[in-house]
């Protein structure tokens, strides 16, 4: 009989016996290093016991012994599991007959993780999803129905059992992940071992702790495929760079626009590409923008307060665009933590009678943390505890740690999905900007994040006239009239858009109020040319002279007219309105400041992972 080759498939290379040996070589070495190096560390450290910071341990004992408490209400839910797991396999018995069945259970509109066709056409596959989502359906019913458990309690019973029951959906695992079973049979099992290549590099990256690669840091380069919009930098200090954009247009607004991101990610992200950056569509529609790009911290910068980021941030930032363009009057952007920033200098200038802000726009910005969403399960006075003392330690937090709070926010996008990737299918992360740039993690100062996390999520003091002070001025959000633009997204899991219409309410000023389609990214970075998700618009009552808000979201909601196509048209129809004057296109290099370096700058193209590469 002749040598058969050996089988290939459509996405792999023949299968060579001698690359395969190399990889079993590499992959033992490496994973025998980091354990050595995993036990090293152990022995340095000493053995400490576990902690419990979080306090998921006290709040599920004390659900278990609610249940158990109330053993008819358990008995009844045991009994409705036990029917439906019934039901379900007299489903499975009908359709192996050839009947015609209504499947008992469904993933929601959106779960990626079921989207192959094996998962619906073939008899085993299907069983097991349906037992699955059966299963889970019926923990979440019991847990999220315990009488009598403490509210922060059942939050972070209802948060954990989520990420519980995600961990052990069947499409994380190689035998019961139908796209996992055929390439194995594919590759023969090459991609298990390409997988567990992928998770040793990754263990690697994060210095002994898992660190699961979404993007390939080498596809983008700033300033080449991302954060590309031409622009110098006017500007720097210990925090910030000042970015100003060269000018698209003939003539500009005479009022220039100011940009605030949030620090705890990178200003890029309203500057991806061409086609879908904020920026520079801001710029088209002549606008002279300025972006604030912050530092990444190091330890030099602990010290650094929130008083800090108001004075070499926000008001240095003011201050140098005025210079610059000559102005005394300018329109101000502020997104997420940067919207909140925004506000208090705001507060902050009226306090002081300084009225160079005409307008302000909130990109999905709370300043009511009231209903922090699910964000809240990892604030209590406990963990910040916890937290300040492993900042005070080294200065920061580092950004890692940041990042991973806010993917577990959507584990199956952001853990599970490239789990499954990168090391069930042994692929590698697609190039995808957005998820480059949110790979590219920030640190944040110790003093700023322990003052921002207790005055505003613990003790939610921003809020309250004089709640709190910032370089010796007690600021008063509802002194402000400045008239103002709230975008929120109705999908956000980090700024809860029913939380952020609160905060829009604080105000004395007019207020415009926005809901985008999709969520804390994708509903905020969405061009008019994708023409996806749409937005909502409620034009309010009329008082006196002026509009107002509905007292509730719920209110706001159901009085709310949906609109086709990308919000960020309804917000350059409303500035236009406040800001209709123009003047020559405003040339950076031709300005009264020195020009330190081109766009993206410095600050933004410092990456963490290349540091720890270093």
């Amino acid at each position: 009989m002749a040598n058969q080759a050996p089988k290939t498939t459509e996405n792999t290379s023949p299968i060579d016996q001698k690359n395969l040996a190399d990889i079993y070589a590499d992959v033992a070495q490496r994973a025998t290093r980091l354990i050595t190096e995993h036990l090293q560390r152990q022995m340095e450290k000493g053995i400490t016991p576990p902690t419990d910071d979080v306090g998921v341990l006290h709040a599920f004992t004390d659900m278990f012994a609610k249940i158990i408490s109330n053993p008819q209400k358990l008995a009844q839910a045991q009994l409705n599991l036990a029917w439906d797991y019934f039901s379900l396999w007299q489903q499975a018995m009908l359709r192996a007959m050839g009947s015609e069945t209504q499947p008992l259970a469904t993933p929601p509109k959106g779960d990626n993780r079921f989207k192959d066709a094996q998962w619906d056409e073939s008899f085993l596959f299907d069983f097991i999803k349906q037992s699955y989502l059966v299963t889970a359906r019926h923990i979440y019913e019991t847990v999220n129905n315990v009488e009598g458990l403490d509210a922060r309690d059942q939050q972070k019973v209802n948060f954990f059992t989520h990420q519980f029951v995600d961990a052990l959906s069947p499409s994380n695992f190689a035998l019961t992940n139908p796209a996992v079973v055929r390439e194995t049979l594919d590759t023969h099992g090459q991609n298990l071992l390409n997988g567990f290549n992928n998770l040793l590099r990754d263990i690697e990256a994060g210095d002994g702790q898992l660190r699961i690669k979404m993007a390939d840091p080498e596809a983008f380069k700033l300033g080449e495929n991302v954060a590309s919009t031409p622009g110098k930098v006017v500007f720097q200090n210990e925090l910030i760079q000042l970015l100003q954009f060269e000018p698209t247009t003939p003539q500009q607004f005479k009022r220039p626009l100011l940009i605030i991101p949030p620090w705890i990610n990178k200003y890029y992200i309203l500057d991806l590409r061409p086609a879908n950056s904020f920026i520079k569509w801001a710029t088209d529609q002549g606008h002279s923008v300025f972006v604030i790009s912050w530092v990444n911290p190091d330890e030099r910068l602990a010290e650094k307060d929130f008083s800090s980021y108001l004075k070499e941030g926000s008001l240095a930032a003011i201050d140098t665009v005025c210079k610059q363009t000559g102005e005394k009057e300018i329109n101000l952007i502020g997104y997420c933590l940067g919207g909140t920033l925004l506000a208090s200098t705001m507060g902050y200038m009226v306090a002081k009678k300084d009225p160079r802000i005409v307008s302000a726009t909130f990109f999905v910005t709370m300043l009511d943390f009231s209903e922090p969403g699910d964000l809240g399960v990892f604030i209590d006075d406990k963990q910040l505890s916890s937290l300040e003392k492993k900042m005070q330690a080294r200065g920061y937090l580092d950004g890692s740690e940041m990042a991973g709070s806010f993917n577990m926010l959507r584990a199956n996008d952001l853990i599970w999905s490239f789990v499954v990737n990168n090391y069930l299918l042994g692929k590698q992360p697609f190039p995808f900007d957005l998820l480059y740039w949110n790979s590219d993690s920030t640190r944040m100062p110790y003093a700023m994040h322990s003052e921002y996390l207790r005055n505003m999520y613990l003790n939610n003091l921003l809020k309250e006239p004089g709640g709190i002070t910032l370089l010796d001025t007690p600021i008063d959000l509802t002194k402000i009239t400045t008239p103002s633009y709230f975008i929120s997204t109705i999908e956000d899991h980090i700024a809860p858009w029913k939380s952020t219409y609160l905060g829009a309410g604080l105000f004395s000023g007019p207020v415009r109020f926005v809901l985008g389609g999709s969520g804390h990214i994708a509903g905020i970075v969405n061009p008019p040319s994708a023409g996806k998700y749409g937005y909502w618009t409620n034009e309010g009552k009329t008082s006196g002279k002026k509009k107002v808000l509905p007292k509730s979201a719920d209110e706001w909601f159901s009085g709310a007219e949906k609109h086709e196509g990308s919000w960020w048209n309804d917000w350059q129809a409303w500035i236009t309105q406040l800001n209709a004057e123009q003047v020559p296109a405003r040339d950076p290099a031709k300005g009264k400041l020195k020009i330190l370096e081109d766009a993206p700058g410095s600050y933004a193209k410092l990456r963490l992972d290349t540091l720890k590469k270093a």
